[in-house]
């Protein structure tokens, strides 16, 4: 199992990059139109501070600390730092998923979400399907604007 979320893993931070990389217009990064709440750029950060904190410093002990409202203000963060926030992603979620072994996988995840106690299997499940959906919402914005 760990082999296979770290591979899923590091396949999605990787098309992630390969979205933000393929915005002709870098300034696009950050537009919202309408319906759309919030950029690509935005969404981007928000991933990358997302998995830097809920497997990096929580399940690796990195030491990462997250400004997840910096997350959702910060605008016209250069693409070449969204790379490499992502580039950092994906490392800290390879070491720390390099540090479990399957019985980490059935233990309690040390966050309660919504009040909600859960094995740490299957919250790594929640952050790979957090990260396809925002991938997914990246993936039309780009779309949308091209």
């Amino acid at each position: 199992m760990i082999n296979s979320l770290t591979e899923l893993f590091i396949r999605d931070l990787t098309k992630l990059k390969d979205e933000i990389n393929a915005y002709a217009d870098e300034s696009k990064l950050w537009i919202t139109a309408k319906e759309i709440n919030n950029s690509a750029g935005t969404l981007c950060l928000h991933l990358v501070g997302n998995l830097k904190h809920f497997l990096g410093a929580t399940l690796g002990n990195t030491g990462f600390v997250r400004d997840r409202d910096a997350e959702f203000t910060q605008k016209d963060v250069p693409r070449a730092e969204l790379v490499k926030g992502i580039d950092e992603a994906i490392a800290a979620v390879k070491t720390t998923l390099d540090l479990l072994d399957e019985q980490n996988l059935a233990k309690p995840y040390p966050i309660d979400f919504y009040k909600k106690q859960g094995s740490t299997a299957f919250y790594l499940l929640h952050f790979s399907s957090h990260l396809n959906y925002h991938l997914g919402q990246i993936n039309y914005h780009r779309r949308l604007l091209s």
